[in-house]
């Protein structure tokens, strides 16, 4: 608090005479996890019920591979061993297992490239369509007559391996989905009527414009309005981001879905419904989830590529050997072969496999990743936002000094006399200055004859001596000078003990920072990211913490409409924008920033709008996040690159380049070299694990 300390506006930070004894439907397409909108994901269980899905599909094909695998005469001949069920009856066999698992195995991947194809946005689904479609259509055709050999063992082992790693990579990134239905809990659901002198419970949604409704003490209040009777310390951190309970009274208007202090309140019914301001906030968070960009995450875009190549290699390469006189079905064999090369085995495992070491990487160092695109982006971020209250400081109002100002009293004699009148208040400052007393294990001693001193303080007799706890205003009428050793900066509020008119000492309150935040922005800051916080608290806490930190600017008193067009102005300037925030209030913009990080310790909203969680609410592990996530991009490219890399030689060789000089790779050949290719990749994403030590 500044020296000026104005305790009438305000209506008085540590004024004590208010104490006498008297808390989507996601239109967010949650990216099925592997990328691909798959409509909006309301719940838990409709991932879990997914999962299970993919599981399910997963072991039945693998059980039905193995005869598949048995039957097939190019495995036989690959491996040298001959299997015969029923002469001349196994291929009819062999047809009739590989459509089961094209069809009930495949489904998720067909159904996968009807979405695709609807978003026009072909990715991993179209691939592995494509590569299965065309596997079993020529298998198919080569079972009734004509030439060629069959590729059903490749069908069914790929269909295995997609729904294997569709399945790690959903299981690994499944995290807590109750989207906005927290928010909607925090608005109660029922209020005290008052009509003719009488009370009674009715719910909200009954309320309309001008009833009367009566806010117990610590009680929720119920809707937006202005209140006629009462007065009380209103916590809105929650809402607005203030870090201190705010003082109403009559007159004042009060937010639905804040916490009522300990005085009584009668409020006047003001918005009700969809104009309730929380309600305007649950709003705002749909609208940023529904708007926010369906970026292609990695996979699909190398997976979009490889679907062209396959396309047209493979149609060029059936008009190729028709135009220089090969038969249709050579012609077709070999496009066949360069189709289904090109869905290369490895490249469903490439991504499943980091995604699934590093998300649960992540969550043992405290970072839940509950969306993959935006943690792959957050290498790209340029500008990060901060909220103050609960991200970078610890959100709740403690003493961050005290000390004597008097030769005759020692700092600890500050502290018990102060908790020893404290302890009959309940104001918002009394609550720190009694869990400091707690903390330091001080005894205090009997107050008699407590009162409070209006707009000023409070005062007491302890031991037979008269003491005060009151504000700098109260010392400097009684002409008393305060020494500079009692002011550190303008975020601290300042009150004063006397003893018998005499000054005795200070005690010194704020948001503190966290420890961990003055480290957390010297390594942002050196990864060459521009920090800015935006916060719901007054001017001069802003600019002090600002300032602390060695933030690159701040913003304050902004409401979280407001955060959101920050959000969007610097998303328009071109900056690729990350926003960490804890509060109901940091909702709409966590929803709406290009990387959403919730603090853990902040509430259930945030956390559901956000991309990834800090548990521990440590800012130290957003800087690990961004070197984690860039560690796990540089990964993936890797893995691709094992993943497709024996494509640039087989998918020519397959396509029969070198067919006149005899070199003609087979399907089996082909086979080798992708099993292979996924063994690499399995290893590779092993070595992830040891890039996270690096960031501790």
């Amino acid at each position: 608090m500044s020296k000026t300390h104005d305790h009438n506006n305000h209506k008085n930070e540590h004024d004590h005479n208010d104490h006498k004894a008297n808390q989507n439907n996601h239109e967010q397409h949650d990216k099925h996890d592997d990328g691909h909108d798959h409509g909006s994901h309301d719940h838990t269980g409709h991932h879990e019920m997914m999962i299970r899905d993919f599981r399910k599909r997963f072991w039945v094909s693998l059980i039905i591979t193995i005869p598949i695998l048995l039957l097939s005469p190019m495995l036989q001949g690959l491996l040298g061993f001959e299997f015969v069920l029923f002469p001349n009856v196994d291929k009819y066999i062999l047809f009739s297992l590989s459509t089961v698992v094209y069809f009930y195995g495949g489904w998720p991947f067909l159904s996968g490239l009807a979405d695709e194809l609807k978003n026009r946005q072909p990715g991993m689904m179209t691939l592995i369509a494509v590569a299965i479609t065309v596997a079993w259509g020529y298998s198919t055709a080569t079972t009734f007559g004509v030439e060629g050999s069959t590729f059903f063992w490749e069908l069914a082992t790929l269909i295995d391996i997609m729904l294997l790693g569709h399945w790690i990579e959903m299981k690994s990134v499944l995290g807590a989905s109750r989207s906005l239905q927290q928010l909607v809990e925090l608005m109660p659901s029922e209020a005290h009527l008052l009509k003719d002198g009488e009370t009674r419970d009715i719910k909200v949604d009954q309320l309309n414009k001008d009833d009367l409704v009566l806010v117990r003490p610590g009680e929720k209040i119920p809707v937006d309005g202005e209140i006629t009777e009462g007065e009380s310390n209103i916590n809105q951190s929650m809402v607005t981001g203030e870090s201190q309970p705010v003082k109403k009274s009559k007159d004042d208007k009060v937010i639905g879905g804040t916490v009522n202090g300990n005085g009584s309140l009668k409020v006047r019914v003001g918005e009700t419904g969809e104009d309730a301001y929380l309600s305007k906030v649950i709003n705002m968070v749909k609208d940023a989830q529904s708007k926010k960009s369906k970026t292609q995450n990695l996979a699909d875009r190398i997976a979009f590529w490889l679907t062209i190549i396959a396309l047209t290699v493979g149609f060029g390469t059936l008009a190729t050997w028709l135009i220089v006189g090969q038969p249709f079905v050579f012609a077709l064999e070999r496009m066949a072969t360069v189709m289904v090369i090109t869905c290369p085995h490895a490249l469903g495992l490439a991504v499943p496999l980091v995604v699934a070491i590093s998300t649960s990487m992540a969550a043992q160092n405290g970072l839940l990743i509950r969306n993959r695109t935006a943690f792959e982006n957050s290498r790209k971020i340029s500008v990060l936002v901060f909220d103050k209250t609960g991200t970078l400081t610890k959100g709740n109002f403690g003493v961050t000094r005290y000390g004597s100002l008097n030769e005759d009293f020692d700092d600890t004699q500050i502290l018990r006399l102060a908790g020893s009148l404290e302890g009959k208040s309940e104001h918002p400052l009394a609550a720190g200055i009694m869990k400091k007393v707690k903390d330091e294990d001080i005894q205090t001693d009997e107050a008699q004859n407590f009162n409070a001193i209006s707009g000023k303080g409070i005062e007491a007799d302890v031991n037979g001596k008269k003491i005060k706890v009151v504000s700098p205003d109260f010392v400097k009428e009684k002409n008393i000078e305060i020494p500079d050793k009692a002011y550190k900066n303008e975020a601290e509020t300042v009150v004063f003990v006397m003893e018998d008119d005499k000054l005795a000492g200070f005690i010194a309150m704020a948001d503190e920072i966290r420890e961990e935040s003055y480290e957390a922005v010297k390594t942002l800051k050196n990864s060459g990211m521009k920090l800015y916080m935006i916060t719901g608290d007054n001017e001069r806490v802003a600019k002090s913490v600002s300032d602390e930190l060695g933030l690159d600017g701040y913003f304050a008193e902004i409401l979280p409409d407001q955060k959101l067009e920050k959000l969007k102005e610097f998303q328009q300037q071109g900056e690729f924008v990350a926003m960490t925030g804890d509060g109901i209030n940091d909702a709409p913009a966590l929803a709406a920033a290009d990387v959403g990080i919730a603090v853990g310790s902040g509430t259930d909203v945030a956390a559901e709008t956000a991309d990834i969680i800090l548990v521990n609410s440590n800012p130290n592990d957003i800087a690990s996040l961004i070197l984690f996530g860039k560690a796990t991009y540089r990964k993936m490219i890797q893995n691709f690159i094992w993943a497709t890399g024996y494509n640039v030689v087989a998918i020519p060789l397959a396509a029969g380049v070198l067919y006149t000089a005899g070199i003609l790779i087979s399907p089996a050949v082909g086979a080798i070299l992708m099993s292979a290719s996924t063994v690499i990749v399995a290893i590779n994403a092993q070595f992830l694990k040891s890039k996270m030590n690096v960031n501790k």
